[in-house]
């Protein structure tokens, strides 16, 4: 699936994945609009061919409310252009599904959210990510992963299965040990100083990052924290094979596919890049924040 936002300048920043799926839905609304205008008919004579309140066509054509299948249909059939009334209900449905709120991606459990990751990175042989909060995944120790879990399931009251969902991203960290992957990992600074675990785990994780250093495989690099920086942090964001970016936030989780909005994460991930250290001086910046924790 991709999605169906317009981009912006090839400079810009990636807009912000809430922001997308409007954009999304507003791509559909326009088209609506341009169907019933070249029909030659006002929003009042469609709504009352159609038998709907008169507010509706306008509520539509504005991206206020989101059409029904139905409502495409009818419409398109009152325009005489029932032949688009299906490709218009599939951009609907890409609009839709772009975005999924946590609440429905977990309702499953957390488990079942972990194993369903595992077949896109089984099939990846290129992976960037980026996090400005989290240490990323596949680096993450069975100890960290186990905090971030449960604070997940504490605060959206899921039931409890974060210890086969920690088993569950484990056997998922096994793809960094294939051979023909390649995987970059960007963190910002404060990632390696939060205070996501207690003391014991935040050590542990960070020698676990130490060691990922010398991974043939792997490349990582950490943003430094520093005034005047040209880019500022970003949402977190995975690259799977310049094919597909997924975006998690706060309330949301997000996929994009299009190929204008991949290359667009993309430029942003080099960005990022060209301003993180990396080898030695990023062991340096991870030896720094253990001390911290002394």
């Amino acid at each position: 699936m991709s999605t169906t936002r317009t981009t912006g300048p090839s400079d810009a920043v990636p807009a912000s994945p809430s922001s997308s799926v409007q954009e999304a839905r507003k791509a559909l609304a326009d088209k609506l609009r341009q169907i019933r205008t070249e029909a030659g008919l006002t929003g009042t004579q469609l709504a009352a061919e159609a038998g709907w309140h008169r507010t509706k066509v306008s509520k539509l054509e504005y991206a206020a409310t989101s059409p029904s299948g139905d409502d495409i249909r009818t419409w398109c059939r009152l325009c005489g252009a029932s032949d688009r009334a299906e490709d218009l209900i599939a951009a609907r449905h890409e609009a839709d599904s772009l975005y999924m709120e946590w609440r429905r991606l977990l309702r499953s459990g957390l488990r079942r959210q972990q194993e369903s990751q595992l077949p896109l990175y089984e099939r990846t042989r290129s992976f960037r990510a980026y996090s400005a909060f989290l240490v990323p995944g596949l680096l993450q120790t069975r100890a960290y992963t186990a905090a971030v879990l449960h604070a997940i399931r504490q605060r959206n009251g899921l039931h409890d299965d974060v210890d086969a969902a920690v088993a569950a991203r484990m056997e998922r960290q096994r793809v960094l040990h294939k051979s023909g992957r390649r995987f970059a990992f960007l963190v910002e600074e404060s990632v390696l100083r939060s205070t996501v675990a207690d003391a014991g785990t935040m050590a542990g994780q960070l020698d676990h990052l130490q060691v990922a250093t010398h991974l043939p495989a792997v490349s990582l690099g950490v943003v430094p924290m520093r005034t005047g920086r040209t880019r500022w942090p970003a949402e977190g964001f995975w690259i799977f094979d310049d094919l597909q970016v997924n975006v998690e936030l706060i309330s949301g989780y997000l996929t994009l596919q299009r190929p204008t909005e991949v290359a667009e994460y993309a430029r942003t991930f080099s960005e990022l890049a060209s301003m993180a250290v990396y080898g030695d001086a990023a062991r340096a910046l991870i030896t720094d924040a253990l001390a911290t924790l002394h």
